[in-house]
């Protein structure tokens, strides 16, 4: 099996030695590269090819988000995994977006890294419990935004079993009302009927399962 080929980004010399004596321990990885900042990662990818990318965040010059998006818009098929020891939304949310496959922070310890770098060769997200927590807050709060406060009381009605009916009377509107309601949540949610829209919307985190009742 071809050994992984690296490149180490990071603008402190320190944690690219370090980085660079942990790999060459590791038969399976090879580091091809090491950059000091963004702009310089950019072009020796080009000429190293490396499988992933180590990326550090905060470097002087080209920092490493627009590094990874000069990256993606050049078509570079190196894998980004960023480096860090920021976790924040400003940090974790600009990065993945502009192409990173994976966020790790540098408290992670050696097992842990040498595991995020081979599942992220393979082409597996790779992210720090933080980073995950950040991503799923966004996706649920992006979702609930998505559907307005009366559409969210039809669907969970919905959910529950309600007819058309059923949901107008609990509501006090017209059926019509409901239906029109319905209409909404299927085009915002991309579905084709009730039961799509029920399913789509548990997993968009826009429902929540009801708690079991406890055992007598």
């Amino acid at each position: 099996m071809s050994r992984v080929r690296l490149m180490i980004v990071d603008d402190h010399p320190i944690v690219r030695d370090g980085l660079i004596s942990l790999f060459a321990r590791e038969p399976e990885f090879e580091v091809v590269g090491e950059a000091g900042d963004g702009a310089e990662a950019v072009r020796l990818a080009a000429v190293c090819e490396p499988d992933v990318i180590l990326m550090d965040l905060r470097m002087p010059g080209v920092d490493g988000v627009t590094a990874i998006r000069q990256l993606t818009e050049a078509g570079s098929t190196a894998k980004v995994l960023v480096l860090t020891t920021y976790d924040t939304d400003s940090h974790v949310l600009p990065a993945i977006e502009a192409g990173a496959v994976g966020y790790l922070l540098k408290d992670a310890d050696r097992d842990a890294l040498l595991r995020a770098v081979r599942a992220t060769a393979r082409g597996e997200a790779v992210l720090a419990p933080t980073a995950a927590a950040l991503l799923m807050n966004r996706v649920r709060s992006s979702a609930t935004g998505l559907l307005s406060r009366r559409e969210l009381e039809v669907l969970r009605l919905v959910a529950g079993g309600a007819t058309n009916r059923a949901a107008a009377t609990k509501l006090f509107v017209t059926e019509a009302t409901v239906k029109s309601h319905l209409l909404n949540i299927y085009a915002k949610l991309g579905v084709g009927d009730r039961a799509a829209a029920v399913t789509e919307a548990f997993h968009r985190g826009l429902l929540q399962p009801r708690p079991r009742p406890p055992e007598p």
